[in-house]
């Protein structure tokens, strides 16, 4: 896409500065993004004001605030939660927080019980089949239940016209899906098995609205409003939780 330069600008907030890079695209909406790193990226049509992008991003201050500290947060967990697959971690399933535990047999596998994830090995210290087991086990779930939920929105789009899509999972630092509605393929966050079922059925119904409605206009959230009419609840709490 082409671009048409790019500059740094400042909006005075309630909590302080916020600086973000304005860059200009021949773009439809206003697209904002905060980074990993916590910077934040707009991109908006030459003919868009300053002054309207500026009141834009003083309007949006109490998300990009919470998604800068969510960003925060998440670095810190990384660096000193990582995963070492020995009992007592926590682990995160349709919004249920199971503890796993790790035993020995003669037979690998993991399953779950509603609060604990048992993971058997035939040899305890041995990390690396650890970790693959579990790995394994959580993409089998992820495939399952999005696969399910997706099956269950889809009855609600065939009058549409609308070819099933083709269903992607993986790692988002940010996003919770994505559509590429000429392609038929919806992209889910891995992460998003962490979150109750009833938000995986919003950002799923939301992906599903984008092959017929491409761009987050009125037509958008009408059939949002119809086909949903809770989903700001449920985006709300996914916020809330993610």
């Amino acid at each position: 896409m082409k671009e048409f330069g790019s500059e740094v600008r400042c909006v005075v907030c309630k909590r302080g500065v916020l600086e973000y890079c304005l860059t200009r695209k021949d773009v439809k909406n206003i697209n904002l993004r905060i980074k990993s790193d916590g910077q934040i990226s707009v991109s908006a049509k030459p003919e868009v004001s300053v002054k309207y992008i500026d009141d834009f991003i003083y309007r949006k201050q109490e998300y990009i605030y919470r998604n800068q500290r969510k960003y925060r947060l998440n670095l810190k967990e990384q660096s000193s939660s990582i995963k070492r697959y020995i009992s007592g971690e926590s682990v995160e399933i349709l919004g249920k927080c199971l503890r796993l535990k790790v035993i020995e047999g003669e037979q690998d596998g993991v399953w779950a019980d509603g609060v604990f994830v048992f993971l058997c090995v035939e040899e305890k210290e041995d990390f690396g089949r650890r970790e693959e087991l579990f790995i394994d086990w959580m993409k089998k779930i992820q495939e399952k239940t999005f696969g399910e939920i997706c099956g269950e929105v889809y009855k609600r789009f065939k009058k549409y016209d609308i070819l099933y899509p083709e269903l992607k999972i993986k790692d988002m630092m940010s996003r919770w899906g994505s559509c590429q509605p000429r392609r038929g393929i919806i992209t889910l966050n891995s992460r998003l098995i962490e979150a109750p079922r009833h938000c995986i059925e919003y950002v799923i119904l939301h992906e599903f609205v984008h092959f017929i409605c491409p761009n987050h206009s009125k037509k958008f959230y009408g059939y949002m409003e119809m086909m949903m009419p809770d989903w700001e609840d449920r985006k709300s709490e996914l916020e809330e939780c993610w």
